[in-house]
Formats: C-alpha cells, structure tokens, sequence
C-alpha cells in the first residue's frame, strides 16, 4: 500500500517497551497506552524526519514535537511512524494506493493515514484538513474520518498551508476510536466531546442538504444514499442549502490560493522547478489575488456559519455525501475534495462513516454534519445513524 514515508520498527519497539515498563509498576500511561498511532509527514516528530511531501524538504529534522504529538506521547501512544502525504499537503498525489484496490487512489491528502488505518496497519491515525483532506480519503479507504471543530486540536508544529482552513483530524475504524483519539488531541481534555456516548436512544432529526455539485454525483452514489434515506424514514428531511452559502466554494478557493501563496513563498522562490504543476498553478493565482477579495472571501465565514445556525436550531445535524463517488480509478489523481469543501469552510465538526458501498465494491462513506461545538452532538448522532444502517 506504501502507506508510509519513515516506519522504524525498533523505534516503536522501544516506545512499546517503556510502555510495558510502567504497566508492570500498575500504572498505564494514559488512554492511549501502548495503541500504535501514525502520523501524516506534515507534523512534527523529533524523532523522525517530516519532509512534507517534497523534495524541497528531504531530510528535515525538527527539533521538536508539534503540539498533538506531544499529548500522543503524554497519553501513552505509540508513534509508529510517518504516513505518506501529498505534496506540502496539496494535490499533486504521493505514492499510496487503496487498499480495497491498488489501482485505484486513496484519496488525499491525508493518504497514507487513511490507508495505514483501512489496511490495518495500525488502529489510529492523525492527518489534516484543509479542504477535503481527512473526509476524503477515509471515505475512499472505507474507515472512519472525524474532524473536528476548527480550532479544537492545537496545530503548532504542523505545516502551515492554509492558516483558515488548516485543521487537524483523525481516522479509525470505528466511531469509539475516532472520539478516543480526538479527546485526547482537543484542547480543555476534550470536553467539548466528552459526553458524546451519553444518549436517550430518540432518533434524531437530520436534515439531508444536497449542493449545488449535486450533478457531480454518481450513479451509484445517489442509488445508495437513497436507498439509505429510504431505510430511515422519518428522521430525515430534504432541506435545502442556505443561500448564503452558494458562493463557498469561489470564496474557499480565493482564501486558500492567496494562503498557500503566501506560507510556500519560500519554496516559490527557491525551486519553484520542482514543484508540481498544480500547485504551481496554486500559488501563482494565489499571488494575484487582491487583498480586497481575500478579506471579502474570509468575512463570509461567519455569515454562511449565522445562515446555518438557523437550520441547526431546527434539525440535529446535516447529513450529505462525503465525495461524489468510489475511489478514482488511477493515482494520477487523489478525487474531487468539493462535498467538504462547505463545511471546512464554515470549521463544522463532521465525520464520514464507511456505510455504503458502490457497484464495484468500494466503499462510499456518507457525512455527518454538526454545528460549531457541535461535536459531541454529531458523534452520538453517528452512532445512532451506524446502528440504524446497520439494521437494513
């Protein structure tokens, strides 16, 4: 699967063995004690190289651990390693293949995490967002991809890109997990997910809100995701998008062009010649976008976020396909990120859930959408809704 860039087995080994040591004595050293986590090669490890998907950046060494993988350490985890990224977490595609099918892509630009998880390799992994970059691929991979509310998980020590968009998020196989893990990265111990098992068992009220990409879905995606409605029933309703948000996906991409621009100017500038032509094209419409435009893009944040808060106070959370079909076949490409786009934009909580799957046999995940600090709202929804699909 070539799911990793550096794996140093006596390294984990030697992580495990502290780990034994102390719980030999009777203590654990934390919730995560002993459970082997990989990370995505944009957050830095002292211990191991973080080249960021680049050639620019081989060989680089930090001198110390990024915030998150700090509170891994502190909670017992094992770092087993880094998982492949794109390059500088964008979308020219790295080497990882799908483990459903190696031929076809795993989804970006959280790759190799994705992949690492879904081939079980390891239970947890970390990766980032910025546009579609956790969702996506643990749609693709068929395992379970939670971020959480911008802001939430610290991002000190990790590659900047798109300071706006930039979150942190993990993947699992299972609901349980993901919430481990991501209590274990929030900020305040997790509070804000900390009563997210606690529920009466009431079905909840989702809304299903279609985009206006919905004529980039596939076949097999609606028959599937409509079969899913159909099954169950009354707790959720067609709703449409706020109107407020229908220029999204313009202003997403002025913001992050314009960011990008200006946090790899430093790579521009120096080897622009080995950077791939995409993000080539990234940074230099990024570099022509003016300042009115960009402060216009960021300022609609909180006016699509008001616009949804309204539909929140009447629905428990939105539900939507997390991408528009099954995996790309060919690794020429990491998929079409457009079905995360809003919600990255807004800095919601969402998980996707592997609960579909298309003609071909791969999987297809669905998303869950909740308010900002929502989070423990949308983890115990998706625990209802998993068990409610799984009845079909």
């Amino acid at each position: 699967m070539q799911a990793w860039t550096f794996l140093d087995p006596e390294l984990a080994l030697a992580q495990a063995r502290t780990a034994d040591r102390h719980q030999a004595t009777g203590a654990l050293l934390g919730a995560l004690h002993g459970i082997p986590v990989g990370i995505k090669d944009i957050i830095d490890t002292a211990d191991m190289p973080t080249e960021n998907g680049t050639v620019l950046h081989a060989g680089r060494r930090p001198t110390a651990d990024a915030a998150v993988v700090v509170r891994l350490r502190a909670a017992g985890a094992v770092i087993m390693g880094k998982t492949v990224t794109t390059e500088l977490a964008t979308y020219a595609p790295g080497k990882t293949r799908n483990p459903h099918n190696p031929e076809h892509t795993p989804g970006g630009s959280s790759s190799g995490s994705a992949a690492a998880v879904a081939a079980g390799m390891v239970p947890l992994a970390v990766g980032t967002q910025t546009n579609g970059s956790v969702l996506r691929p643990a749609s693709f991979c068929g395992v379970y991809g939670y971020k959480p509310t911008f802001g939430l998980i610290p991002r000190a020590g990790v590659l900047y890109q798109s300071p706006a968009f930039d979150q942190l998020g993990v993947i699992a196989r299972s609901i349980d997990d993901a919430a481990l893990l991501a209590g274990q990265l929030c900020d305040g111990g997790g509070a804000v997910i900390r009563d997210a098992a606690s529920a009466d068992g009431t079905p909840p009220k989702i809304a299903f809100v279609k985009t206006p990409l919905w004529d980039r879905v596939e076949a097999d995606t609606l028959a599937a995701i409509s079969g899913l409605i159909d099954h169950l029933g009354g707790a959720v309703a067609e709703v449409a998008m706020p109107s407020a948000a229908a220029g999204v996906w313009d202003w997403h991409r002025t913001v992050m062009e314009a960011e990008i621009a200006a946090n790899f100017d430093a790579e521009w500038t120096q080897g622009r010649d080995r950077l791939s032509a995409s993000l080539r094209g990234q940074i230099e419409r990024g570099r022509a976008v003016l300042a009115f435009d960009y402060q216009r893009a960021l300022a609609q944040i909180a006016v699509v976020n008001s616009a949804f808060d309204a539909l929140y106070a009447q629905y428990d959370a939105i539900l939507t396909p997390a991408v528009a079909g099954t995996a790309p076949r060919g690794l020429g490409s990491t998929g079409d990120p457009a079905f995360c786009t809003l919600w990255t934009f807004c800095g919601m909580p969402a998980l996707t859930l592997p609960l579909l799957s298309g003609a071909n046999g791969l999987p297809l995940g669905v998303q869950l959408v909740g308010p900002r600090l929502g989070d423990a709202r949308v983890l115990r929804i998706a625990r209802w809704l998993a068990d409610a699909a799984h009845d079909a």
